[in-house]
């Protein structure tokens, strides 16, 4: 009993702190995903093409932005870590190397993406759809750069739990990109009408308004706060670098192992009829609706983390850890038991299409199934994240989905006529095993910090 009293207080005292943390985050991460939705929305005006062009470049430009995203996703452990132990003067200078990873990785980013965009006409997709995707691609490719100049602003932020800016800005640049996509898709105000293209250069502006506002936003609080920022010296460190870099790179790993997999699984079910086709893409942005709570959390948890590291108190790491995993494990079951309960009203609120409903609804009742493991998974990477480990989450991604869950659902849906269902059921099986492995190493390390080991070198060991 005492120690279950115990649990539970070492539980609220962390809940009131990672709620103020996470629910920015949250929002953060929703708005993001919104403004993707309002860019379907409004292309879907003008016709199937345009719908398809803007899916298939805004895949390709997503999917190169994660890998840049991924790697200065190394700034959450450096900068939370000395954050915590109350070195400013590092924090900046991750900060200034973080940019400079950006403008690299940008470049290189940027050219490899219009790599691809004179490689789409050789492909088997409909030329009419190539010609616009590749007008939405050729502005769109340039946002990568702001892009990652962006996350490595927010990374700084969210890393010394600074987010209401963040959730602020990211709400103003959801109007900023619906007002632009309404006025270059549609030749409003004087604009011209771009169609497809328009959306691109929407994104485009957004995703710079962005970058500039958080950019203006770390300028102003320093001007506040006079920590140092401004006389930190700009000199590249090619170890610091390599550090983020060492840290950040298996996580960009991990993000196109699980957002391939995914992406695969679209391609798959583009194979059998339109009707399933529609069904699982409908549930799949429901259940990423979901996912970005625990994304939220999870992120708020590797800070959390970090921060603690950095002040060498492994208590409140396990703490920290602890209320992540139980607060996205918690929501999640709600998610997925509203998925149970709610199939046909989910299904309606998309389509009048009963053949898609009913399909939608056996493939909901597979999600609800996966919502745990799914919160898990994430915010399990989160954890490790904050210790300074980012390989397992990789390791166990690419076992889970491209030698479990890939596989295992082709064979269901193909060769075991289990079609959309055995595609899903593959996809599960793979989240069930990317989580375990998460949970079983979160505990390892938890039997470490409960010891007091706190360097990053001892408790990976």
């Amino acid at each position: 009993m005492i120690l279950k009293n115990t649990f539970l207080k070492n539980i609220k005292i962390e809940l009131r702190p990672m709620a103020k943390l996470a629910l920015p985050v949250v929002i953060a991460e929703v708005s993001w995903v919104m403004m993707g939705m309002v860019d379907t929305l409004m292309v879907g005006r003008i016709g199937a093409l345009a719908i398809g062009a803007v899916s298939i470049g805004s895949s390709i430009v997503i999917f190169m932005g994660l890998l840049g995203m991924g790697v200065l996703f190394g700034l959450d452990y450096l900068v939370s870590k000395m954050y915590g132990a109350g070195k400013l003067d590092d924090c900046h200078h991750s900060l200034i190397q973080g940019v400079y990873i950006s403008l690299i990785f940008g470049v290189l980013l940027t050219g490899m993406t219009y790599s691809i965009i004179f490689l789409l006409p050789y492909s088997t997709i409909s030329p009419a759809i190539v010609t616009r995707a590749i007008g939405y691609m050729q502005p769109t490719s340039f946002s990568i750069l702001p892009l990652l100049l962006f996350t490595t602003a927010r990374r700084y932020l969210q890393a010394r739990s600074v987010v209401k800016p963040i959730t602020v800005l990211m709400f103003i640049a959801n109007g900023v990109n619906a007002i632009a996509n309404w006025m270059l898709i549609f030749g409003k105000l004087g604009a011209p009408q771009m169609g497809a293209t328009g959306a691109g250069y929407a994104t485009l502006i957004s995703m710079s308004f962005m970058a500039a506002g958080l950019v203006v936003y770390i300028l102003y609080m320093e001007r506040m706060e006079h920590s140092g920022l401004f006389h930190a010296s700009l000199a590249f460190d090619w170890t610091r670098i390599r550090e983020i870099i060492t840290i950040g790179l298996p996580v960009a790993i991990h993000m196109a192992f699980e957002v391939g997999a995914f992406t695969l699984a679209t391609i798959l079910a583009g194979l059998l009829d339109a009707n399933s086709l529609a069904a699982h893409h409908i549930v799949l942005k429901v259940a990423s609706f979901t996912f970005m709570v625990p994304l939220g959390v999870s992120n708020a948890g590797a800070v959390r983390i970090g921060q603690a590291i950095g002040r060498e108190y492994p208590q409140g790491a396990i703490r920290s850890g602890r209320t992540a995993l139980i607060f996205s494990a918690s929501f999640m079951s709600l998610s997925g038991l509203a998925f149970i309960l709610l199939p046909y009203g989910i299904m309606r609120s998309f389509t009048i299409d009963d053949t898609v409903i009913q399909i939608g609804i056996s493939l909901l009742a597979v999600a609800a199934f996966f919502q745990l493991f799914d919160g898990i998974q994430v915010t399990g990477a989160g954890t490790l994240r904050g210790l300074g480990d980012t390989r397992k989450a990789m390791i166990f991604n690419l076992v889970g989905h491209w030698i479990l869950g890939i596989p295992v659902g082709y064979l269901l849906c193909f060769y075991f006529d289990g079609g959309i269902w055995g595609l899903w059921i593959g996809l599960c099986i793979g989240l069930v095993f990317v989580s375990f492995g998460m949970l079983y190493y979160w505990l390892r390390y938890e039997k470490k910090l409960a010891l007091g080991i706190v360097q990053r070198d001892q408790l990976l060991l």
